[in-house]
């Protein structure tokens, strides 16, 4: 795998330069497939992108889209132009695409199954499936109960002979060049469609490990929902929820307010019938309202009677110490031979208050010192393997989609990493 980023403001020229750099990493080698993310400053001349990538890498599969800031090797282009690549070699691996055209009409997961597996390539082979959405033609939210069916997250798997297999994992992200209807672009080979999605599927001859960040921290007791109705809690435990609620809050210390400043969230349990819940058990959803009189809040999301939730706080430093601490145990294993990154356009600098945050925890993973240059001057021809131990792209998304558990989920203010081994 390679990838590569060009910072220069004209398309031609900055998709010509990103080809030229991977071209001279990968040498002759086929490429099976490209993934390319670029900025708005490119929307308009997409085509011209698109034309210049396939003509030079040639690529068996091309897939991509807009995006409000693109990530290429250590650095995040969150203001100007950019054009990034992860361009792959996959010998052995069967590279599989789909659109919505391609999934007939259905209604619940179990049609799902039979109706969308075929198209999406389910099979014990399956190692990966990526969606690439727009963001205001696809209700992906309630697809997704329907792709984790179809791709098979929760299947068993035999682990006789190999102790790290796992069911294939479902990963993607929200198109974030614009919120206006029209205004992004998805790339599916010589196709530039405005609206739906584009999903790739990988089966073969590689393992795909992901790492979802939601970066947030718990306090107050776990409680049990024992009265809700579609996306709001009225009572927690047989007591108004918003009672309970502010109780905890109070429990934050002297300001609880200062610390409410990154937003109050509710981690809802995954998986109720484990013994104890961890941090990979709560899956995080804002709070997104409150009714003093009904004594309710409600959620981003549908709860339900029976579920437990625990009220988590988010900023910048537990978000920045779950990255490190989930990419710590990357290390454990081999280097990847590549990655995609997909970080909500939330985080970035402002959250973070420095450039190429993310990226830079990923790359330290596999790296003595910190990876990534400190800034992207506009223009500039960049190579990311002088600074990044591995190939990594991606983008900034307005919604993440990754695993929880063994579900995949859409998220915000995540950081999801998918990584590529063994191939």
């Amino acid at each position: 795998m390679a990838s590569a980023l060009s910072t220069a403001m004209d398309t031609a020229w900055a998709a010509s330069q990103a080809c030229e750099l991977v071209q001279h990493k990968l040498g002759n080698a086929d490429i099976d497939l490209a993934c390319v993310f670029f900025n708005p400053q490119h929307v308009e001349q997409v085509e011209i992108l698109s034309e210049t990538i396939r003509e030079r890498l040639k690529p068996g599969v091309m897939v991509g889209l807009s995006t409000c800031a693109v990530i290429g090797g250590g650095i995040e282009v969150e203001r100007g132009a950019g054009i990034s690549i992860l361009a792959c070699s996959l010998p052995g691996v069967q590279v599989r695409t789909f659109s919505p055209n391609d999934l007939p009409a259905v209604e619940t997961a179990d049609a799902a199954i039979h109706e969308w597996g075929p198209v999406i390539g389910a099979s014990d082979e399956l190692r990966a499936t990526m969606l690439l959405v727009d963001p205001t033609s696809v209700p992906i939210m309630k697809l997704l109960p329907m792709f984790n069916a179809a791709v098979g997250t929760q299947r068993n798997v035999d682990l006789s002979n190999n102790p790290r297999a796992k069911p294939p994992v479902l990963f993607g992200g929200i198109a974030s060049a614009t919120n206006k209807a029209g205004g992004n672009v998805l790339l599916l080979d010589d196709k530039m469609p405005r609206h739906g999605l584009v999903g790739v599927s990988l089966s073969g001859k590689l393992h795909v490990d992901t790492v979802v960040s939601q970066g947030c921290k718990p306090f107050g007791p776990t409680m049990v929902v024992t009265k809700a109705k579609n996306n709001m809690i009225f009572e927690l435990g047989g007591r108004r929820a918003l009672d309970v609620v502010q109780e905890a809050v109070e429990e934050l210390g002297e300001d609880p307010r200062a610390a409410l400043q990154g937003g109050l969230y509710a981690g809802v349990v995954i998986d109720e019938y484990k013994p104890r819940f961890g941090r990979d058990d709560f899956l995080i959803r804002n709070v997104v309202g409150v009714d003093t009189d009904l004594g309710c809040i409600a959620l981003a999301d549908f709860v339900r009677v029976g579920q437990t939730v625990r009220m988590h706080v988010r900023d910048k430093k537990t978000a920045a110490e779950d990255l490190a601490l989930l990419m710590d145990a990357q290390r454990l294993y081999d280097p990847p031979q590549g990655a995609l990154l997909i970080t909500c356009n939330g985080r970035g600098e402002r959250t973070f208050g420095v450039r190429n945050h993310d990226v830079a925890a990923v790359q330290r993973a596999f790296a003595q010192e910190r990876a990534g240059p400190d800034a992207a001057g506009g223009g500039l021809y960049l190579d990311p393997a002088a600074t990044a131990p591995i190939p990594l792209a991606g983008f900034h998304a307005a919604g993440e989609i990754g695993p929880v558990g063994n579900r995949s989920f859409l998220h915000g203010q995540t950081a999801c990493v998918a990584m590529f081994r063994g191939i």
